[in-house]
């Protein structure tokens, strides 16, 4: 049975993966189009989309659970 806890914490674990991987992305895709790199906006732009994916694929693992 999925208590509170593993909502929190599903929570937590989904903010923290798509802070850490949309950051990155956007700081990897900024410091390349700062450079003069137009491959910078293929890395930047598909972070915040990427970032949902994956907070997605952990909220689906706790679903089967219930």
């Amino acid at each position: 049975m999925v208590s509170n806890s593993d909502i929190v914490w599903l929570g937590v674990g989904c903010a923290v993966i798509g802070c850490l991987v949309g950051g990155t992305m956007l700081g990897v895709g900024i410091a390349l189009i700062s450079g003069g790199a137009p491959l910078g906006w293929l890395i930047m732009l598909p972070g915040a989309p990427v970032a949902a994916g994956l907070g997605w694929l952990l909220a689906r693992r706790l679903a089967r659970q219930v």
